[in-house]
């Protein structure tokens, strides 16, 4: 969500110049300086966080990153808490009239293994106060997020009673409340099905990224679709379509050759529609990570990457 800060006009500033002019009140605050609006998503990456199993005393982050002491002397492994990327939502939680922004953390001790936990963070006379964080799990998976009538609602992925640990494929959906700065579940958690390639279905999702840190260009926009068993959607130029088959593993996904319309292709767009169909047809994994699609593959010399897809609601999606 942006912004969009108005300057004053030649004729307020006639008026703070007058008023200027005369002696100041002794302990007048200046209202230009105070920050006003929702957390921004800066302020979010250097706030203070508490409500962490460990560590237990509150943490700040520095650009999204906080992390400890090593775990032993002249060691490489620390405990750490990182903000979830640039995923934040805003919106009322208390019902007073101010949005609130409600971020992803995770924590860990200095392992493999990470903990995700929630946080809402508002903005008080004092600054930015983290009024209540709750935990979501180990390595949940965030599928989507929205503020709804006063409630935080959210759908993940996470380890079911018979899943790995490093395999989620359990489909849950949480909801909670914000009560006395305190995030308090207004329903049990739900389980909405397994992980498959059904939960694909009925999105349409636009390549946001060639990996982590590698964003995919707006233009030529490349999409992807999922029904009965194929993949289907723009390469940047062309039309296509594959089949696409999950694994034994929830998660897993084999990808099959893909057809395509044959129109002659310029550059960019005929270097963007080689890159994306080579790493389609090299997928191997598929899941959530913060809200989007991501889709993992491996090259013929096997290197591992994950593509990113931000959904966006069917009645948008082109048109064959």
């Amino acid at each position: 969500m942006k912004c969009i800060w108005m300057a004053l006009s030649v004729v307020g500033g006639a008026v703070l110049l007058l008023v200027a002019s005369q002696p100041p009140p002794a302990a007048a605050a200046n209202p230009m300086t105070a920050p006003a609006g929702p957390p921004t998503l800066a302020e979010l990456k250097n706030a203070t966080y508490a409500g962490f199993e460990a560590p237990a005393s509150p943490v700040t982050l520095k650009d999204g990153l906080w992390e400890g002491e090593p775990l032993q002397p002249g060691g490489t492994s620390r405990p750490s808490v990182s903000l979830g990327g640039d995923f934040h939502l805003l919106g009322d939680l208390d019902g007073d009239g101010a949005e609130e922004a409600v971020v992803v953390l995770a924590q860990s001790s200095g392992g493999s293994g990470t903990f995700d936990y929630l946080a809402v963070v508002k903005r008080n006379d004092h600054g930015l106060e983290n009024v209540a964080t709750t935990a979501l799990g180990d390595r949940v998976q965030l599928r989507a997020a929205r503020i709804e009538n006063g409630k935080l609602v959210v759908s993940g992925v996470r380890a079911g009673e018979e899943d790995a640990r490093c395999c989620p494929g359990e489909l849950v959906e949480w909801e909670w409340v914000l009560q006395g700065g305190t995030l308090i579940a207004s329903a049990a958690p739900r389980k909405t099905g397994r992980l498959s390639l059904d939960a694909l279905a009925g999105t349409e999702w636009v390549l946001r990224g060639w990996g982590f840190n590698d964003p995919a260009p707006s233009e030529p926009e490349v999409t992807l679709t999922y029904q009965d068993g194929r993949f289907a959607g723009t390469s940047g130029c062309n039309r296509y379509v594959g089949s696409a088959q999950a694994g034994e593993m929830p998660g897993d996904l084999a990808v099959g050759p893909t057809a395509g319309t044959r129109m002659a292709c310029p550059e960019p767009q005929s270097a963007v529609e080689a890159r994306f169909l080579t790493q389609l047809g090299g997928a191997k994994k598929f899941g959530f990570l913060l809200g989007q699609l991501a889709v993992s593959y491996q090259t013929e010399g096997g290197v591992w990457g994950t593509m990113l897809f931000e959904g966006r609601p069917p009645a948008r999606a082109a048109k064959p």
